[in-house]
């Protein structure tokens, strides 16, 4: 009995020094930033402004999720702002022509399935690159948003609809349970299942992973509709907060989950990263994002450093596979 608790205890602390050892770095680099941004404004270690930062997380951290998947294949999805902006915007639309909570709920899922899945086709079935492609699309889907309402905004008041963004449940904040459950959903699938190990195996050698039987071309096409999926609840988040959907709605928001996602240690190459990577890598975003408003940083600023904050990351990557190879 006690040796089977001291092999237990042993597991245990082997788990953690692997954790430590994989995520120390980004650990840190989130608390030194949080300790930076206090030490300049008093009022951000504050309990109103941290939840405050976990909701403006949520909308970066669920988009970033689907990057990952994409990114883990070796390809990108720069059009992830757009199907955002769709989303919120089919959204709005679907509630104003009478449609219900949930159907209206269910076509704007759809929608961002069907924009992920025609990344997918084209660049699976078209042999077409990723970046290409979803460049493309970055404009098309962002040229759709204007159409309904010919570049003006959407006003949402359905309470269902709006409760996402601004209602708690137990004392949380609704839209934090999302996220974590979202967070639970991939990294299961990731780190736990079949579909996951194919991923990586086919990011890491497509090859490989031809030889092995793995349907390539299908594993891409369903991963891009994945994040299609996810690009669209974080639109139906952030119209959720906004109480309208906005045609400029996740401007930039591609960088911050292509950041996000990198700087959790998923390789630009492919085949490796993680979600707890790519959710802490989120944090640090947001926390980045909600300090430099605080200080008032102008927003032309705040592109500059989220461009540095990805060229270091990416830097990184790079050192980190010459050390490998």
């Amino acid at each position: 009995m006690t040796q089977t608790t001291d092999t237990t205890q042993g597991a245990g602390r082997q788990q953690l020094a692997a954790m430590l050892h994989q995520y120390g770095g980004i650990l840190i680099s989130l608390v030194l930033l949080c300790v930076v941004f206090t030490l300049l404004n008093e009022r951000f270690m504050t309990v109103a402004n941290l939840t405050n930062i976990l909701q403006q997380v949520a909308v970066v951290a669920i988009a970033a999720f689907g990057m990952t998947w994409v990114i883990l294949l070796g390809e990108i999805d720069l059009s992830i702002g757009s199907i955002i902006a769709v989303a919120g915007m089919a959204g709005a639309q679907a509630l104003g022509l009478g449609m219900g909570f949930v159907p209206a709920l269910l076509f704007t899922l759809a929608a961002g399935a069907l924009m992920g899945l025609i990344n997918g086709v084209l660049t699976a079935r078209l042999a077409l690159p990723s970046f290409i492609v979803t460049v493309a699309t970055m404009g098309i889907y962002r040229g759709f948003v204007s159409l309904p309402t010919n570049g003006a905004p959407a006003m949402i008041s359905d309470p269902h609809w709006t409760a996402i963004g601004s209602n708690s449940l137990l004392g949380i904040p609704i839209i934090i349970w999302i996220v974590a459950v979202l967070f639970l959903f991939n990294h299961i699938l990731l780190s736990r299942t079949t579909f996951g190990r194919r991923t990586y195996l086919t990011g890491g050698n497509r090859e490989a992973a031809l030889y092995s039987g793995i349907k390539v071309d299908r594993l891409k096409i369903t991963i891009f509709t994945l994040s299609g999926v996810m690009a669209a609840i974080s639109g139906i988040l952030l119209s959720s907060r906004l109480y309208s959907a906005q045609t400029n709605a996740g401007m930039s928001y591609e960088l911050d989950a292509i950041a996000a996602a990198v700087l959790g240690g998923t390789s630009l190459a492919g085949g490796v990263g993680t979600m707890v990577g790519t959710l802490i890598g989120a944090l640090i975003i947001g926390v980045m994002n909600n300090g430099m408003n605080m200080l008032s940083v102008p927003y032309f600023y705040q592109l500059i450093v989220k461009g540095l904050v990805i060229l270091i990351a990416v830097w990184l990557d790079v050192r980190a596979k010459r050390r490998q190879g």
